[in-house]
């Protein structure tokens, strides 16, 4: 009796031992994978690009913050790239998207984009206004039914390159057609830290699009 007792215990201990093993393998993969899966952002974020940007019908500038009523220096910095493709003739109209950043706000993002736009002596009669968007996803949903409204296909998503490579790929999510992207370097931001809460915000978005995949109703 004691001996069988005994065997069970025994029996029991390497069963315990075994799925603790068996945890470790599985999580130490998961972070592999994870790590691999970060690299790869990176990588991306630091590589994406086009040079050899064909005329576009549009160009959409992603909000950022205000301060107060003038863009902030990144925002400034989207806004710059904006004017030298509009001005060499590769964008004929521009979206400036965003909404109110803060409950105090007095303007939109789009509202604070458009009078620096046209303080740089773009003309009012080629910006249009997305003065809704609170997210990423928002500014190229809310962008695209602008273009569909002005009957406009070609766009270059104008933003920093830490940010592209998500906005390309909700744009592609969307349906935009062969969505182009303008993307620069910053000189005001931290770079160590919007490239770690972009990639974040990156993971999360996948799972998002997942959901979004999931809801959408059969054909």
């Amino acid at each position: 009796m004691a001996l069988t007792r005994n065997s069970r215990r025994k029996g029991r201990g390497r069963r315990f031992i075994a799925l603790v093993r068996t945890a470790w393998r599985i999580a130490a993969t998961l972070l592999i994978a994870a790590l691999a899966w970060v690299a790869v952002i990176q990588w991306k974020m630091a590589t994406l690009d086009q040079p050899q940007l064909p005329p576009q019908d549009v160009g959409i500038v992603l909000g950022a913050a205000l301060w107060q009523t003038t863009p902030s220096p990144a925002l400034k910095e989207r806004l710059n790239r904006a004017v030298e493709l509009y001005r060499a003739g590769t964008i004929r109209h521009i979206i400036v998207t965003g909404g109110y950043d803060r409950q105090d706000s007095v303007l939109t993002e789009a509202e604070g984009m458009r009078n620096y736009l046209t303080e740089w002596g773009v003309p009012e009669k080629v910006i249009f206004l997305e003065n809704e968007a609170t997210s990423t996803y928002e500014n190229m949903l809310f962008s695209q039914a602008i273009m569909q409204r002005e009957q406009w296909v070609s766009a270059v998503i104008i933003t920093h390159r830490y940010h592209v490579v998500r906005a390309l790929d909700m744009a592609r999510f969307l349906g935009y057609q062969a969505p182009a992207v303008a993307p620069m370097d910053s000189d005001v931001l931290m770079m160590s830290w919007h490239k770690s809460r972009e990639t974040l915000a990156l993971a999360k978005w996948q799972w998002d699009k997942l959901g979004l995949v999931l809801r959408k109703e059969p054909a």
